[in-house]
């Protein structure tokens, strides 16, 4: 598993968007029992919270060490430095895994083959992700322009996987349906700015190029945003569902 994220680590708790109360809600609907469930390559822990909420305890794993040290502590919460594809937990341990928008860094096959060993029988395995934002026609095009144009050949191949909506992974379960889910925050310019900034091809541009592509963009977003102080941002939600 690739570790893109740790050096932006502060910046990731401060700008990457939540998921949707309905979502949680949904999975604590289809899952067999609520009592441990491992959220995998956490980060610094907003699903593993949302997970607490009704689950027991939470086993929360990465392998990046300044990414759970910006974890809150959460008492129904366990943290630790495992790689998704290798971890310590006992046979049969788990009603739910779940893994945002972290998948297609993982080595799908020994993935799959720990959740299968980790999972109690009937239980769920839910593969999430957010796809890319919307807000307005005319900021969406400057958004494209960055996300394309200038740092698109900085992406990593593996990054293909969330274009296809997670579609086209290895996914070795036979097809649930889901309903659909969306998410919607309120952010400021700078908020956004923020946000894209912590994209991973923004990090490879910066290093390969010495300067801030997102700068790159900066005049034709300020017109695209206009004087409005906020604005509605969209996400659309992935969600694969397996069980074992």
């Amino acid at each position: 598993m690739k570790d893109v994220f740790s050096e932006q680590s502060g910046d990731y708790v401060k700008f990457r968007p939540h998921y949707p109360g309905a979502l949680f809600e949904y999975l604590r609907s289809i899952v067999p029992a609520t009592n441990l469930a491992w959220d995998c390559g956490t980060g610094n822990g907003q699903v593993a919270e949302q997970l607490a909420a009704f689950f027991a305890k939470v086993e929360a794993t990465d392998i990046s060490r300044q990414q759970l040290d910006k974890a809150r502590p959460n008492p129904h919460i366990r943290y630790t430095l495992q790689p998704a594809e290798k971890t310590d937990f006992a046979d049969g341990s788990f009603d739910l895994v779940t893994v945002a928008q972290a998948i297609h860094w993982f080595d799908f096959d020994a993935f799959y083959k720990e959740v299968n060993r980790t999972l109690k029988p009937g239980g769920i395995l839910a593969v999430i992700g957010y796809g890319l934002l919307h807000i307005t026609p005319e900021i969406d095009t400057v958004i494209r322009q960055l996300y394309v144009e200038i740092v698109g050949k900085y992406w990593d191949r593996e990054r293909k996987y969330v274009d296809e909506n997670y579609l086209t992974i290895p996914f070795p379960y036979p097809p649930v349906p889901t309903p659909y889910f969306a998410h919607k925050e309120t952010w400021s310019r700078e908020h956004l700015t923020g946000y894209l900034s912590t994209w991973s091809a923004v990090q490879h541009y910066m290093k390969e190029e010495h300067r801030d592509p997102v700068a790159l963009i900066a005049e034709a977003l300020h017109a695209a945003w206009g004087d409005t102080p906020e604005r509605e941002v969209h996400f659309p939600i992935l969600l694969r569902i397996g069980q074992v």
